[in-house]
């Protein structure tokens, strides 16, 4: 490497190996900055990107997009952001603000789908160019390894639960104790929710009390919808297993009005019937991460509550294995790849 290139863990081709390539250095456009990378997750969606499955993504590709570092270089006609700035990049690459959707504040659903890690190169590098919009501040009781995960798992699993309809001491139950569930727990906990954890195993209790749940299901054990509806049904199940049948099991254990919220992605169909929605009008539906201001919401509410990731670190030159390490289910439960 020379002082004008950097490091990049890229893809050439759909389904290759992670290998280590030089990039050239290059300046932000206008209303754009460049971040050195102190710190990126490594989550099972860059495997959309990876395998090609991502539509219209092209190749070479560099995942990752759970970043956190730091402004170097900022382009012209950019607002309120300056060089040492330590900010996050999460899914959401930014938005551009003129298209109809970002014209009513859906910002997250941007026509121009700028996705983190596919439409433009992620955070599994040295540097990276991105958006102003895609920008969110780290409070400083972060650190950029904790922050990292917080800008994807984390907050999809704030945002979507501080969006659904359960209100202080409903029952709200965490399907999966993975990369987003360990966080949607601690996060339900201290949102005022009576917390359920619902896991594979009754080893998995100790952890899930250690993480502030009031209550632990094992699902091998019995009856899932049984058990939520002993506590009078769950007003939101939080799904963040991928596993569908999982997932199903949980349906009659919703209270009246209970919301099912998907946020795993799995690629098979879900098996809700109409008799199970009508008979306590309740509702399924999925949701995504959130925008630059959103993660700066979850960053803000896990340093004021003490809420940290669970991660391995490894260096980036370690990426391979760290995203083998993800796809694989080893990792406890987040692996973040730093650069120092």
């Amino acid at each position: 490497m020379t002082a004008a290139t950097y490091r990049s863990m890229s893809v050439a081709e759909p389904g290759g190996a992670l290998q280590m390539v030089a990039e050239e250095h290059r300046d932000p456009d206008p209303g754009q900055v460049r971040v050195a990378v102190k710190a990126c997750g490594v989550c099972r969606s860059d495997s959309e990107f990876v395998t090609g499955r991502w539509p219209g993504i092209a190749f070479p590709v560099t995942p990752g997009h759970e970043v956190a570092g730091v402004i170097e270089a900022v382009g012209d006609a950019v607002e309120s952001w300056h060089v040492g700035d330590r900010v996050a990049i999460g899914w959401s690459g930014g938005y551009c603000g003129y298209c109809p959707r970002c014209r009513r504040g859906d910002f997250m659903f941007c026509r121009q789908s700028w996705v983190t890690g596919a439409t433009f190169p992620g955070g599994f590098a040295e540097k990276v160019i991105a958006a102003q919009s895609a920008l969110a501040r780290i409070p400083d009781g972060l650190s950029f390894v904790d922050a990292a995960p917080l800008a994807c798992a984390g907050v999809t699993t704030f945002n979507s639960l501080r969006q659904a309809g359960a209100g202080p001491g409903d029952v709200v139950a965490i399907l999966g104790l993975g990369g987003l569930g360990h966080l949607g727990v601690q996060f339900a906990t201290k949102m005022g929710y009576r917390t359920v954890a619902i896991a594979r195993g009754q080893d998995k209790a100790a952890l899930a009390y250690q993480l502030g749940a009031h209550h632990y299901i094992d699902s091998t054990a019995g009856s899932v919808a049984e058990e939520l509806q002993k506590f009078g049904g769950a007003r939101v199940v939080l799904a963040t297993a991928a596993n569908v049948d999982a997932v199903n099991a949980t349906v009659d254990g919703l209270s009246t009005h209970g919301e099912l919220l998907v946020l795993a992605v799995a690629p098979e169909s879900l098996h809700v019937t109409p008799v199970q929605l009508i008979s306590g009008s309740r509702t399924v539906h999925g949701h995504a991460s959130g925008v630059a201001h959103d993660i700066e919401d979850t960053m803000n509410f896990a340093e004021l509550q003490g809420i940290r990731p669970i991660v391995e670190t490894m260096p980036l030159t370690d990426a391979a294995l760290g995203y083998q390490r993800m796809m694989d289910n080893k990792a406890r439960f987040r692996v973040v790849l730093t650069t120092d």
